[in-house]
């Protein structure tokens, strides 16, 4: 009887660390593949539209997995008011961080066709050309913006022909395929 009155404090602790644990909510499986479809409308974001559908998984999973760990009651998420602008804003910070763990994926921010459609680089580059050439854009980037924030700042001023990163293109395309890009003024007469 003693060893049961002596046990019974502990068996109490083991339960009430039971419960604790299982108060700790995660996300079932529907809710989190809820989650993932909801940010299939982020797939024609800039850097996100050129990621192969494997890519584009992992990062719809880093998203969720985020949101998960910060909310793990799926239910008081969803009813957040600002829900929708917490997603948002995880999926920048996401996108910055993989742009932060390597400046290589140059290719996402400016993809080889609207580089060739700008003029910036000739059709038909094989997969070792281009790589070259993000190779050598990337260091420029790194050499002239000291931080991510200042390149940033300077994709979203990124508007005119003349622009710092699109000399820096520029650059890279003529030293390594001779690729000159002039400028043409175009005067339409009246």
């Amino acid at each position: 009887m003693k060893r049961f009155l002596l046990s019974l404090p502990v068996v109490a602790v083991i339960v009430v660390g039971l419960m604790g644990c299982s108060a700790k909510r995660e996300w079932k499986h529907q809710e989190r593949k809820a989650m993932r479809e909801s940010l299939a409308a982020y797939r024609d974001w800039v850097y996100l539209n050129d990621l192969t559908d494997a890519e584009y998984l992992l990062f719809a999973d880093d998203v969720a997995g985020e949101i998960e760990a910060a909310y793990p009651v799926y239910a008081a998420f969803i009813q957040m008011p600002g829900a929708q602008d917490t997603v948002d804003v995880v999926v920048v910070e996401t996108i910055v961080d993989l742009l932060n763990a390597d400046r290589h994926n140059m290719r996402h921010i400016y993809p080889y066709p609207y580089l060739v459609a700008e003029g910036v680089l000739p059709a038909g580059l094989d997969f070792a050309q281009q790589r070259q050439f993000y190779n050598c854009f990337a260091a420029k980037v790194n050499n002239t913006y000291l931080t991510m924030g200042q390149f940033f700042n300077a994709v979203l001023a990124d508007t005119t022909n003349t622009s710092q990163i699109r000399q820096l293109e520029s650059q890279c395309a003529n030293d390594l395929f001779g690729w000159v890009v002039t400028e043409v003024e175009v005067v339409e007469g009246m």
